[in-house]
């Protein structure tokens, strides 16, 4: 499933300057791709100018993206080769104060059930310590502006299905951990999964995926109401954990690269405030971490922005609260 990022305008992004806000604030940004993907390709240099832009981000988290796929290795090790990208990005970025990729999360299918064991141990030895899991796209709708099309589209109920469910036990067997990107529609299946998988911590992307596209366009009250019941009901299983950010994305359908100039980070604050504080008050600030989905919400705010963004959004908090959810968190999590 190769994303698809629309073009990032840097002088766009340079309508609407901000300086960082608590410069010396620590940061782990717990969700970064690097791809040749989008317009222009975001690898670590890339991402090392925009660390470097004010705030204090000491590493980050690399999700998979099907970016560097080995496709001369059998079909189910084919993925360990983004595991080796995403630390040759790590080593092409040393030394730097930011650690890119500081912890790797890559792909596998985990329909394989318990065969899936070789393609994780391969993943632990390519990555060299900095393995920690896998992300699985699940994201699936009947609707063709919401959903992914075609061949990009993970299969419906693919968190249902046994194979899958003992997939993501040997996760938990290796000491490794869940993440998860799919719609607010399939928030209750992931319910099931973390009842059957307690010892498997699993991770929400992207703030639980409220789609805003489609069927679902105009409909914002209505689909917040079913996604708040959602993150609600997934937040009472205490091995579930979410991501905080990637509310960018063009399906949340916020069309906020529409506009004539990007929203500066108190518009933004503004705007998803309902989302973060309805997930901070039902995880509790000890299960949220916050993630830039970089270069992909590159697209809607530049990284300052949106980073001054999230410590407005947590300012209320106690200075405890805050470290945790904006470094200690993901620290713990990925064990970086």
């Amino acid at each position: 499933m190769k994303p698809h990022v629309p073009r990032v305008r840097p002088a766009w992004l340079a309508l609407r300057p901000e300086a960082a806000v608590e410069p010396l604030f620590p940061l782990i940004d717990a969700h970064i791709h690097l791809w040749d993907f989008s317009t222009p390709p975001y690898f670590a240099c890339d991402l090392i100018d925009d660390t470097n832009s004010g705030h204090d981000v000491h590493a980050s988290v690399y999700v998979e993206c099907t970016m560097g796929y080995d496709d001369m290795a059998p079909t189910i090790l084919r993925p360990v080769g983004e595991t080796r990208f995403a630390l040759s990005q790590a080593v092409a970025a040393s030394p730097q104060k930011h650690r890119v990729s500081a912890a790797i999360l890559g792909a596998a299918d985990l329909s394989l059930g318990k065969a899936v064991e070789p393609v994780l141990q391969a993943h632990k030895e390519a990555a060299q310590g900095r393995f920690r899991g896998i992300r699985t796209r699940v994201a699936w709708d009947a609707d063709p502006l919401a959903g992914y099309p075609g061949a990009n589209s993970a299969p419906e109920g693919l968190l249902r299905q046994p194979e899958f469910v003992d997939g993501v036990k040997c996760l938990g067997a290796n000491g490794l951990s869940l993440d998860v990107w799919l719609f607010h529609t399939q928030l209750p299946e992931v319910c099931q999964l973390a009842q059957k998988c307690p010892n498997v911590p699993i991770v929400l992307n992207h703030t639980g995926g409220p789609l805003g596209v489609g069927v679902y366009d105009g409909k914002r009250e209505e689909v917040f109401a079913i996604w708040s019941a959602n993150i609600r009901d997934v937040a009472k299983y205490p091995n579930v954990h979410i991501k905080l950010g990637g509310l960018g994305i063009s399906r949340i359908g916020f069309g906020l690269d529409l506009l004539p100039e990007p929203l500066s980070s108190d518009a933004l604050a503004t705007l998803w405030s309902p989302y973060i504080a309805t997930c901070i008050d039902a995880f509790g600030p000890e299960r949220c971490l916050f993630a830039s989905n970089f270069p992909v919400d590159k697209v809607v705010c530049s990284y300052t922005t949106l980073w001054n963004c999230f410590k407005k959004l947590t300012s209320a908090y106690t200075p405890s609260e805050r470290s945790s959810m904006l470094f200690g968190n993901a620290q713990a999590l990925y064990r970086i």
